[in-house]
């Protein structure tokens, strides 16, 4: 998501709507509507979402919260993430047949006639990007998708797609704690003009230090367990220090280090409460002097563990060399 799509954002940050689905535990619908409510009144209007959170459950609840509201805020869908009865992981479908119908479930759902940005959730293997950024144009000149996005994807995925059209935007993990993006991404985004929105700005709560309930799919990542679970403890305790030097909450700090360093780019939130809210939208960037005390704390390659399991890490186009 580029600058020109956010002026009317004075807080720069967007909402990601994942965990309002379930995937960090139990979640309240109606709390979950005003904390998405909220956001939009304080100007949080770019919303995040896919159609396989909670199994359609995501996009049902964001459209009871944007109804009346829908000139208000911008959609971001992923789509191609399938799922089995048991909420298992079933592979990615990209086939332009089968994303044309994905989204008219989606429009259906979300109870809208377009959304705003329609992406890919990951790269299928077994489908060129052409062919489905090629189907996804399609849907623009229809009407149904204003603008294209992308997710998770590497600099040779990221040429090719935008060989077939142009993309506004790509999705990508960014924190304190997972820099890669930095080496030929960030580069590559800036020669093309396209935008991003950054996701895991807080690690999935690891630098905001969020406690793991029952449920909470994070007690088997490698970040959180085990001896990576002990080092990175000690890590963000570090940070931690500073946050409480700088008189600013831990979640501000990781929030403001992201806005500091990568000014053109939208940090995305997962904020399930209206604490958390409050919290993003008071964060500010950090000086160049709190960066450099952030790296000293913290450099790249510091934290213990990959921001997923093996498997899925390999599977992923944005990381490969």
């Amino acid at each position: 998501m580029d600058d020109k799509r956010t002026a009317s954002n004075p807080t720069k940050i967007a909402l990601g709507c994942m965990g309002m689905s379930g995937a960090y535990g139990k979640t309240d619908d109606a709390h979950s509507i005003a904390v998405i409510q909220a956001a939009i009144a304080r100007g949080v209007t770019f919303l995040d979402t896919g159609d396989f959170y909670g199994s359609g459950h995501n996009e049902l609840l964001i459209a009871r919260a944007i109804a009346g509201r829908r000139d208000q805020v911008q959609l971001s869908v992923k789509f191609g993430a399938l799922r089995s009865p048991d909420n298992n992981f079933g592979g990615v479908d990209t086939r332009p047949a089968a994303l044309k119908n994905f989204l008219t479930y989606s429009l259906v759902r979300l109870g809208t006639d377009y959304v705003d940005v329609y992406r890919p959730a990951r790269l299928d293997p077994a489908v060129p990007i052409e062919d489905t950024i090629g189907a996804i144009a399609d849907l623009v000149r229809a009407g149904y998708v204003r603008s294209i996005g992308l997710s998770e994807v590497g600099p040779a995925t990221i040429r090719r797609a935008a060989k077939v059209h142009p993309i506004a935007d790509l999705q990508i993990e960014y924190s304190i704690v997972s820099r890669d993006p930095e080496d030929a991404i960030f580069p590559l985004l800036a020669e093309l003009g396209i935008g991003a929105t950054l996701y895991g700005v807080l690690s999935r709560g690891l630098l905001a230090g969020s406690a793991i309930g029952a449920g909470d799919h994070r007690a088997h990542m490698p970040r959180f367990s085990g001896a990576n679970g002990e080092a990175n403890a000690r890590l963000v305790a570090g940070l931690h220090g500073l946050a409480r030097r700088w008189g600013i909450t831990p979640s501000q700090l990781a929030i403001g280090w992201v806005l500091g360093k990568q000014p053109r780019f939208v940090p995305t939130l997962g904020m399930r409460t209206l604490q958390q809210l409050d919290e993003a939208v008071a964060a500010a960037p950090l000086t160049a002097e709190q960066l450099a005390e952030v790296e000293a704390v913290a450099p790249r390659g510091a934290v213990a563990g990959t921001r997923y399991p093996a498997a899925m890490m390999g599977s992923l186009d944005s990381e490969k060399r």
